[in-house]
């Protein structure tokens, strides 16, 4: 059975950082893309950045680009996703998921499992 299981999330001022992880066991992590997804009060789940089986193709969503890296270390079965210069708007819950596809795709229904999610809260 896959599990992933987010963590280091937190409350952080505007323009701070955060490191939020996803680890992953039960299945062959090395062969899976991983996504980060987050969803914030009242608002539908949105996609946040992708990175595919060996690292080297992602993909981000406009407003992230140049403040968030998405990385993956796959003798660690644990994907990141570096966040930094945080906005208030980035305030959600981020979930990471894992695809079988090998394309960076943003769409969550190509995503088969699905960690519970970490909270992410930026002051203003």
């Amino acid at each position: 059975q896959v599990q992933l299981v987010e963590s280091g999330g937190g409350v952080v001022q505007a323009g701070g950082s955060l490191r939020l992880s996803c680890a992953h066991s039960g299945g062959t992590f090395s062969i899976y893309t991983v996504g980060w997804f987050r969803q914030a009060p009242g608002k539908e789940r949105e996609f946040v950045a992708a990175i595919n089986w060996s690292g080297s193709s992602t993909k981000y969503t406009d407003s992230v680009k140049g403040r968030f890296t998405i990385s993956r270390d796959n003798a660690k079965n644990t994907a990141y996703l570096q966040m930094i210069s945080l906005k208030f708007e980035d305030t959600a819950v981020y979930y990471c998921a894992v695809s079988v596809f090998g394309d960076v795709g943003d769409q969550g229904p190509a995503y088969r499992y699905w960690g519970q999610g970490t909270q992410v809260t930026v002051s203003s």
